[in-house]
């Protein structure tokens, strides 16, 4: 279970952090690199997710998508300073509910 959640964090902060800087050189005017090291680390991104030890694709991704949702809030809190309201918070709370059930319900 580490494991995965260690692989779900680090997929989620290499899909923010790429798109970040690919957002920064575009958005922002930053140099050309930010674009290209963005660029690599969002393939990382791609690659990540397949050490997940779950069999399902569909599944993996969804789960994914809640963890996402959560770590996105953090990163706009910490890097962009735009506090999350408490909507914010109840509506992440929810997709980990549904990252929980995703994952670990019991199937026949």
């Amino acid at each position: 279970m580490m494991r995965s959640l260690f692989l779900f964090l680090a997929a989620g902060l290499a899909e923010i952090g790429g798109g970040y800087l690919v957002w920064l050189w575009i958005k922002e005017s930053r140099p050309w690199w930010y674009g290209l090291v963005g660029a690599l680390v969002l393939i990382l991104y791609g690659i990540i997710p397949t050490l997940q030890h779950f069999p399902s694709f569909g599944r993996v991704y969804a789960a994914y998508g809640g963890v996402f949702i959560v770590l996105a809030l953090l990163w706009g809190w910490g890097i962009d300073k735009n506090t999350p309201d408490l909507y914010d918070w109840i509506g992440a709370a929810f997709c980990l509910v549904g990252v929980s059930i995703i994952l670990w319900a019991p199937r026949s």
